[in-house]
């Protein structure tokens, strides 16, 4: 079975296309480095012909409200065009927990537009909205720290491996299309600020780490509710102090 992943060349696009390779199957890397673009329209009509499955894990170049929205309609109806007339028989996307309770960001809003696209499609299809990545919390670390000190707010987490989540995007690509929706999940939840504490903590960074229920997370208020998975989640496998010792040796 030929099974195009668009964004192929990134995280977890790479351990997609590696995983799916195990098996029997025609694999393509579909990215711009390799002459795939689904915003231009280049070389997609060719990546997908013969196609029966497309996971789609392509994230936008840029986050301005703007740009990413106008990155994931245009991407979303050229993919949609170019899968009916490849004959494609299941559009499998990664989108993000949580999406349609972040509207106060212009990347959720555009993810919902992405979600949006997809169910208006003919295309049948499987939506994995995953918690934020493992490998993501320097980022938040960075994002939150003014000096020497990371003020974060204490809300509930359950973060996940970029590997976990490939496992699963891979297994969905290979299942029947649920024109549905799954969460996906870490196996364990975990407040923002203790998160960030254990990573600094692991990685020998000086920075303290200070919970205030008023910061922000990326410039939004969020909760208890805005980052978690909903009921009955996939769960990866992998503990996150277990990433931070493997990481660390």
């Amino acid at each position: 079975m030929k099974i195009v992943v668009i964004g192929g060349s990134g995280l977890i696009g790479k351990k997609v296309v590696a995983n799916l390779r195990q098996g029997d199957h025609e694999v393509v890397a579909a990215s711009p480095s390799s002459g795939v673009n689904t915003v231009t329209g280049e070389g997609l009509a060719e990546a997908l012909a013969g196609a029966k499955v497309v996971v789609d894990v392509a994230n936008a170049p840029s986050w301005e409200d703007s740009a990413v929205l106008a990155f994931f309609e245009t991407s979303g109806r050229n993919l949609a065009t170019a899968e009916a007339a490849a004959g494609v028989g299941h559009h499998v996307a990664l989108s993000v927990c949580g999406t349609d309770r972040m509207l106060a960001s212009g990347y959720f809003r555009a993810k919902v537009a992405q979600e949006t696209l997809i169910k208006a499609s003919p295309i049948p299809y499987t939506i994995v909205r995953a918690t934020q990545f493992f490998e993501f919390v320097g980022g938040i670390a960075q994002a939150a720290t003014e000096g020497q000190t990371a003020r974060l707010p204490p809300v509930l987490m359950q973060p996940i491996v970029s590997e976990d989540v490939a496992a699963v995007m891979a297994d969905v690509a290979l299942a029947s299309p649920l024109n549905g929706t799954v969460d996906l999940a870490g196996p364990e939840p975990i407040r923002q600020d203790d998160l960030v504490r254990q990573f600094l903590n692991a990685t020998g960074d000086a920075r303290t780490v200070t919970a205030d229920p008023k910061a922000l997370y990326y410039g939004m208020a969020v909760d208890d509710r805005s980052l978690m998975p909903g009921d009955n989640p996939r769960l990866g496998p992998t503990r996150f102090a277990d990433w931070l010792a493997r990481s660390r040796g």
